[in-house]
C-alpha cells in the first residue's frame, strides 16, 4: 500500500512509497482503511523532534476510515463500521480511567503501542506516529483506538475530530469549563486555535478575542466566532476595552506552544482567572514565574491534553454539535489533497496559509 514516510527525525520532506505493509492483526486489534486524514501541526512537531517519536515513521494521527478486519477477541467493532482514529485512547481499567475519572490521561494503551513498529517497508520496520500513522492507506490499532461514528458523517469531517477539533473545543468545554457570559482570549489561530474559539462560542462566552500575527487568520477567526481580533502589540489596549474593571480575561488559551505566548496568556487573565496551555511545546523550553505573583494573583495555569476529552463519548458529542450547526467543520477544511501533495501541505501549514489540509485516500 501507499504511505508517507519520514526517514529520520529532523527531516523536512516525507517520501511517498508504495510498498508498505501493516503488521500482524492481534486478537483485540482492528484494521482500518483510512479514507481521510488531516495534516496537523503535531505531525510537524513529531518530525522536528519536539514530540518523542521513533523513526523511521509514518506521520499522521488525525484520521477516519472503515474497519476492514477485526481480531478474534474484538467485541466493540464490526467490519464495515465507520470510525475515527484516537491516538491516545483510554484503556477503561486503570487508575486514571476509573479512580480519577480522567480517561484522557490514560497512557496504558498509548505507551504499549507507540514503541512498537506499526508497518514494514520491505525488511525495514516503520513506526506509526503516536502508535497510529494515518498517512497510510491502512493501519492496525487496538479496538479502543477506533471510535465508531454514524455512517452518514463524511470522512473528511470525521477526520478533524481525531485531533484538532477535539483538542481545541475540548480545551474550552472540558478543561477550562468556560462559563456563559465570560470573556476569553485565544493566542494562535491555526486549526486548534480556531477550534478553541468555536468551543468558547458554543460554551456561551460573551467576548472572544483572537490574537495572531497573521492578518488573514485574524479575519478568518471572526468567521468562527471571535468577537474581536488583534495582533499581540494591540492586546493590552483591547483587554482594557473588553474586560473593563476586571483587569483581564476570565480565560486565556495558548494554542501555539511557545514560552512567550504561555507567559502572555497567563498575564492576560484577571486575578483569579484561568490560563490554559493547549499548544505543544519543546521539552527543553521553560516559562518563568515569580513566587509572589503565583501567590498573590491566585491564577490557574493548566495544561490541556487532547482537550481533556473522553474520546469514547466526546467524538460523537462534537459530531452532534456539527450536525446541529453549532460547529463549523466544513469551513475549517482549507483544501482537499492527495497523499502526493502532503509535503506542499506541510509547507503551507508552516506559513500559516491553511487551517487544515485534508488528505483523501
Amino acid at each position: 500500500m501507499r504511505a508517507a514516510v519520514l526517514r529520520e527525525i529532523g527531516g523536512e520532506t516525507l517520501e511517498i512509497v508504495d510498498d508498505v505493509t501493516v503488521g500482524e492483526l492481534g486478537p483485540t486489534d482492528v484494521k482500518v482503511d483510512i479514507k481521510a486524514t488531516g495534516v496537523c501541526h503535531s505531525d510537524l512537531h513529531a518530525m522536528k523532534g519536539d514530540l518523542p517519536q521513533g523513526a523511521p515513521f509514518v506521520p499522521g494521527h488525525e484520521g477516519a476510515g472503515v474497519v476492514s478486519e477485526v481480531g478474534s477477541a474484538v467485541t466493540r467493532l464490526s467490519v464495515g463500521d465507520h470510525v475515527v482514529v484516537a491516538w491516545s485512547p483510554p484503556c477503561g481499567q486503570c487508575v486514571a480511567c476509573v479512580d480519577q475519572k480522567s480517561p484522557h490521561l490514560c497512557i496504558m494503551i498509548q505507551f504499549a503501542i507507540a514503541g512498537v513498529p506499526r508497518f514494514k517497508e520491505g525488511g525495514t520496520d516503520l513506526f506509526g506516529m503516536a502508535g497510529t500513522g494515518t498517512f497510510a492507506e491502512q493501519l492496525i490499532v487496538p479496538q479502543e483506538a477506533a471510535i465508531k461514528i454514524d455512517d452518514d458523517v463524511p470522512f473528511e469531517i470525521a477526520s478533524l475530530i481525531g485531533c484538532g477539533v477535539t483538542t481545541g473545543v475540548g480545551a474550552a468545554i472540558n478543561t477550562a469549563k468556560v462559563e456563559p457570559g465570560s470573556t476569553c482570549v485565544v493566542f494562535g489561530c491555526g486549526g486548534v486555535g480556531i477550534s478553541v474559539i468555536q468551543g468558547c462560542r458554543v460554551a456561551g462566552a460573551a467576548a472572544i478575542v483572537a490574537v495572531d500575527l497573521n492578518d488573514e487568520k485574524l479575519e478568518m477567526a471572526k468567521r468562527f466566532g471571535a468577537t474581536h481580533s488583534v495582533k499581540p502589540d494591540g492586546l493590552d489596549a483591547l483587554k482594557g476595552e473588553v474586560t473593563g474593571m476586571a483587569g483581564g480575561f476570565d480565560y486565556a488559551f495558548e494554542a501555539i506552544g511557545l514560552p512567550q505566548t504561555v507567559r502572555a496568556a497567563y498575564d492576560a487573565v484577571r486575578r483569579g482567572g484561568t490560563a490554559i496551555v493547549v499548544g505543544v511545546g519543546n521539552m527543553g523550553q521553560t516559562v518563568e514565574f515569580n513566587m509572589f505573583e503565583l501567590f498573590f494573583q491566585e491564577k490557574t495555569l493548566k495544561g490541556s491534553y487532547y482537550g481533556s476529552a473522553d474520546v469514547r463519548s466526546d467524538f460523537n458529542r462534537f459530531l452532534r454539535l456539527w450536525k446541529a450547526g453549532k460547529l463549523d467543520l466544513e469551513g475549517m477544511i482549507s483544501q482537499r489533497i492527495t497523499l502526493d501533495d502532503v509535503n506542499d501541505a506541510i509547507q503551507k501549514m508552516k506559513r500559516g496559509e491553511v487551517i487544515r489540509s485534508v488528505i483523501e485516500l
